[in-house]
């Protein structure tokens, strides 16, 4: 999967946009006839689902803590195998997105771990190769004096350059580490639970659709089905596809999507269909870039019910 110059140009413009619109769609469609209170930390709109568990483990690469959330259904036992689910969330966003009320509740029903991993931190692409976005880091220039000089203090230190989707204080194996933090927590879990092997899905959105389809691709041998959403797989080669031609997807796309063109996904659709792949396209009518979370899950959670690897 290679990315050229133009590819890296459009997935800079688009990305500030693209968590700009996420959030201000995301908000509105969390919201209700009845007051919401208000999260006491910020940056994300919801409320944890109070049936999922927030962990934390050990990231040797860094040597630090990291997060990751869990769900598992009550009908989930030692004596028999569970199937499993990796969600991941978007640029900007975190894994509670993923694991709303909406999310949890069909996992419940359907016997289903649910398992959302950071990817180490909010903008860490999931492995997915980018080039150096630190040009685009929208630090403000100093003032300067009248003399043209810019003022200074020796005590001072400069701060750091940063947007939703840059920060220069960032690993510069950043992606890497986000790659790997999710398999780290895959694997995690499923040393802890009775795991059915042959039932293990993984679905995203926007960042994470495109993070779906980069290691849906690159561990192949571990999923049963994959569902990109919306995603923001600008560069990746659909013709990637090939090497995952047994691997039943689902794609969905809302078709007024106000982040990422729907030609995106439509673009993947058609490789599927030219590799006679098992696949198929939700593109959901009327829905933009936000709202297709909680839009597309029961159909998202119905094709991952109808698909397992086969039996060794």
């Amino acid at each position: 999967m290679k990315f050229g110059c133009r590819t890296k140009a459009v997935v800079t413009l688009i990305a500030f946009f693209l968590a700009i619109s996420f959030f201000q769609t995301q908000f509105a469609v969390s919201q209700d006839s009845k007051p919401q209170a208000k999260p006491k930390t910020g940056f994300s709109p919801f409320q944890v689902d109070p049936r999922v568990q927030s962990r934390t483990y050990h990231f040797e690469d860094t040597d630090e803590d990291l997060e990751y959330l869990v769900f598992v259904s009550s009908k989930v036992s030692k004596d028999s195998k569970a199937p499993l689910i990796a969600t991941l969330h978007g640029l900007g966003a975190g894994p509670q997105f993923m694991l709303t009320k909406e999310a949890v509740d069909l996992a419940e029903e359907g016997g289903y771990i649910l398992v959302g991993p950071m990817g180490y931190n909010v903008r860490g692409w999931y492995g997915i190769p980018m080039g150096d976005m630190s040009k685009f880091s929208k630090a403000p220039a100093k003032p300067k004096t009248q003399t043209g000089e810019t003022p200074s203090d020796a005590n001072a230190k400069p701060k750091p350059k940063m947007s939703m989707f840059f920060n220069e204080n960032d690993p510069p194996n950043l992606r890497e580490l986000s790659e790997k933090d999710v398999m780290n927590v895959l694997d995690l879990v499923r040393k802890e639970f009775n795991v059915d092997d042959r039932r293990i899905y993984l679905m995203g959105h926007s960042m994470g659709g495109a993070g779906t389809l980069y290691l849906g691709v690159k561990y192949a041998s571990v999923w049963a089905a994959l569902a990109p959403v919306a995603p923001a797989a600008f560069g990746l080669d659909p013709g990637s596809l090939e090497k995952i031609k047994n691997t039943p997807v689902l794609f969905v796309h809302g078709d007024v999507d106000e982040a990422v063109p729907v030609d995106v996904s439509r673009q993947w659709v058609e490789k599927a269909k030219e590799l006679g792949m098992t696949y198929e396209y939700n593109e959901m009518e009327g829905v933009s870039h936000g709202p297709v979370i909680t839009a597309c899950l029961p159909s998202v959670y119905e094709f991952f019910g109808k698909h397992s690897k086969p039996a060794p």
